[in-house]
């Protein structure tokens, strides 16, 4: 389908790939915006307003490379979910606990 992104399955997403993707202050604020449910990507944004729109995108782009995050089509727009069942699957807890912190 046209605008759809590769996104890791689940058994290839990496403990060290999503521990990067949350170590960055912003992608984490991103995280855990998305921990209340899915959100349409131009309402979803980083705790610095004033970030350009490609660094914006790249922060997308890793989340949803390590399988943070899946970032989809919808209609003209692209909605982003955080991929809670997959990562409590494997790795139990650790979402909660990093999105708390």
């Amino acid at each position: 389908m046209p605008g759809d992104l590769p996104h890791p399955e689940r058994s290839d997403i990496h403990l060290t790939d999503v521990l990067f993707a949350l170590s960055d202050p912003e992608r984490l604020a991103i995280a855990r915006q998305l921990a209340d449910g899915p959100l349409d990507m131009a309402a979803c944004h980083a705790t610095d307003p004033n970030l350009p729109k490609s660094t914006k995108s790249h922060f997308m782009k890793v989340l949803r490379e390590a399988g943070v995050i899946r970032n989809e089509p919808n209609g003209r727009r692209r909605m982003l979910t955080l991929r809670r069942d997959d990562l409590d699957a494997l790795f139990p807890g650790l979402l909660d606990s990093v999105l708390r912190g």
